[in-house]
């Protein structure tokens, strides 16, 4: 009984830190083994109650909607790591931005569960399980006309299960692997650009295969629309650089399942690059949804993006983002 629980748990809490589908019906099995590409990436969106699909600007976007990659002023290297109650994620990016061309470049995304013993008996260890997901993506953004700019993510995605020592039945090595892509759009508005929408459908590709082909699971395909709105505020007298508001606000819908969007909502005030303070609600339907709050900050060249979420739910433990981007 020891042995089966390990997949079982690992997978039911990967399900419940991911915002799931409206109710989470039992009969629905969207999601599957990629549920992880549900979990937010990056302390900046994460921060702003993962209200990102009208932001931009750094290479965090390309898991939100890479069309907010065309505002990225400087190619960048970022390091995006979460430490959530199930699991160590991180994810490594790298974007180079060519002024005609647009911008470039690919992030490796690793969500790690950790290994577990396979116990038979008191002191006897017949071997190790092993579950992790990954994800590999290749992304390009331009901006198509005046301020309309458009993004496209390939990805490829895989589910890991590796089992080594005595392995037998449900324990053992299966890997899955499939294809999918993203694509968004945003446009601005105004002679500075003060109001930004977006638009982007994640994840459509083609289900996950793990055991067989009548057993494979959809991909969790996502459609969301938001707004990001700056507003300037009154500058204190001897401060050289301008102080702003930032207020977004995210629709997210499961594709075909339109009616009953998750909201989230995020504020970011800050002194130019300098320092950012942020903070934001997430109103999922499921036991992750909840507030955050963050900071950013920037010396020269390099700068850190630090969020907490908390969930409404006490079940489990909060997770913690940090981002380290550097500019080149």
């Amino acid at each position: 009984m020891r042995r089966r629980s390990f997949s079982a748990a690992a997978l039911g809490l990967l399900l419940a830190v991911a915002p799931p589908l409206r109710g989470q019906e039992a009969a629905d099995p969207e999601g599957g083994g990629a549920t992880f590409l549900l979990i937010p990436v990056g302390g900046r969106a994460a921060a702003l109650g993962q209200a990102a699909v009208a932001d931009g600007g750094s290479s965090e976007a390309a898991f939100w909607n890479p069309a907010g990659l065309a505002l990225l002023p400087k190619s960048e290297l970022a390091i995006h790591h979460a430490s959530t109650f199930v699991s160590n994620n991180t994810a490594i990016a790298g974007y180079v931005t060519a002024h005609r061309l647009g911008v470039i470049g690919a992030s490796a995304y690793l969500v790690d569960f950790g290994d577990q013993e396979l116990v038979t008996g008191p002191g006897t260890v017949e071997g190790r399980l092993s579950l992790k997901n990954i994800e590999l993506v290749a992304s390009y953004a331009t901006a198509l006309a005046g301020a309309l700019a458009f993004g496209l993510n390939y990805k490829l995605i895989q589910f890991r299960q590796d089992c080594s020592g005595n392995c037998t039945g449900v324990f053992r090595t299966v890997v899955g692997t499939t294809h999918a892509v993203d694509v968004g759009l945003q446009y601005a508005f105004g002679a500075n650009e003060d109001l930004r929408v977006g638009v982007a459908v994640q994840h459509v590709g083609f289900k996950l295969q793990l055991e067989n082909r009548d057993q494979a699971d959809p991909l969790p395909t996502r459609v969301q629309v938001g707004a990001a709105y700056r507003v300037e505020l009154p500058r204190p007298v001897g401060v050289e650089e301008g102080l702003d508001a930032r207020f977004l606000l995210d629709l997210q819908d499961a594709w075909g399942r339109f009616g009953n969007p998750d909201v989230r909502v995020g504020l970011d005030l800050g002194y130019g690059d300098l320092v950012r303070i942020r903070t934001g609600y997430a109103f999922l339907h499921s036991e992750s949804r909840g507030p955050s709050i963050g900071v950013g900050l920037r010396f020269g060249r390099v700068a850190v993006d630090f969020a907490r979420i908390f969930f409404d739910s006490s079940n489990f433990d909060e997770p913690v983002y940090i981002t380290l981007r550097t500019s080149l």
